[in-house]
């Protein structure tokens, strides 16, 4: 989700980039990072994305898991990020709310009703009935953090 919304801001919070011809061997990136610091892989083939750097190991950004990189040699960038604390919350927050909104959001139906149950979906002036999705709901909010692409 931290990859999603941040494209959607168009900011990574990048502190700094290693860019050029960069090797990933043994699970390990050619960078010097903090415990607990995210980054972002450019550029390659197998392993592009966020990741979170342990000194016991790297973690997906996604789930949070273990996520040994492949071992690899590319052109590109691994780019150290700053992510302030407030945006990760939000970040969850919105995870939060797409978790709760899920069903209702992957329905084909903007409305439906059935035995005295009826819902209807949110939609936006001037999307011509296009359902609200985090993108519409957490807009105001993200503002704060975006940059022009």
């Amino acid at each position: 989700m931290l990859g999603e919304v941040c494209d959607f801001v168009h900011n990574y919070f990048v502190l700094h980039a290693y860019t050029g011809t960069l090797t990933i061997s043994g699970g390990t990136i050619p960078v010097e990072l903090l415990d607990g610091q995210r980054f972002r892989i450019r550029g390659s083939a197998l392993n592009d994305g966020i990741y979170t750097y342990h000194t016991n190991g790297i973690k997906n950004d996604d789930d949070d898991t273990a996520s040994p990189l492949a071992d690899e040699t590319f052109v590109g960038s691994i780019e150290a990020m700053g992510v302030p604390q407030a945006f990760l919350r939000l970040v969850k927050e919105i995870g939060d709310w797409v978790t709760t909104n899920g069903a209702v959001l992957n329905s084909p139906y903007t409305s439906e009703s059935f035995g005295g149950y009826s819902y209807t979906k949110a939609t936006g002036s001037g999307t011509n009935g296009t359902v609200l999705g985090w993108q519409d709901m957490y807009r105001a909010k993200l503002n704060a953090y975006r940059k022009l692409a």
